[in-house]
């Protein structure tokens, strides 16, 4: 999911935010009520559509105006780590009955969720360089042809 908001911050105006939140939002409300029959509570749901939010916001400021594998490198980073982090805190804060409210809960809780982590890190940094690099391998490829027949 990184990736792809990363991407889209990347390559539209900031003011179109709304659009993949909207769309996540309407996918985690459908799948969450009707193809698992689980009660939907706003509540449940609003970190993560702000984490959306906040993935695509990245994405304008680091990479609308120049992208560089670095900055790439660096959202990939980021956006996996920012929701492993805000969201593992937040099961430890709000399931005192599963995670104890301690330091050894806290790591408990980050330590639950750290294969979850490596397949997000995993899967971001898939989606993000296929998104970014092959518009530019295409590119370089289509400038070598340019080059070569001139």
């Amino acid at each position: 999911m990184g990736g792809a908001l990363l991407y889209f911050g990347a390559r539209r105006p900031l003011r179109q935010i709304w659009i993949p939140v909207a769309a996540l939002a309407a996918t985690d409300f459908y799948l969450t009520a009707f193809f698992y029959s689980y009660p939907f509570h706003l509540s449940d749901y609003f970190l993560t559509w702000a984490w959306y939010a906040a993935v695509v916001a990245l994405g304008y400021v680091l990479l609308s105006r120049k992208t560089t594998i670095s900055r790439v490198v660096a959202g990939i980073v980021v956006a996996p780590t920012s929701f492993f982090l805000i969201t593992n805190f937040a099961a430890w804060a709000a399931q005192p009955q599963i995670y104890p409210r301690s330091v050894a809960g806290l790591t408990l809780s980050y330590a639950a969720g750290l294969p979850f982590y490596r397949n997000d890190l995993v899967s971001t940094a898939i989606v993000a360089a296929m998104a970014f690099g092959l518009p530019a391998l295409a590119r370089q490829m289509a400038q070598r042809h340019q080059v070569a027949s001139a």
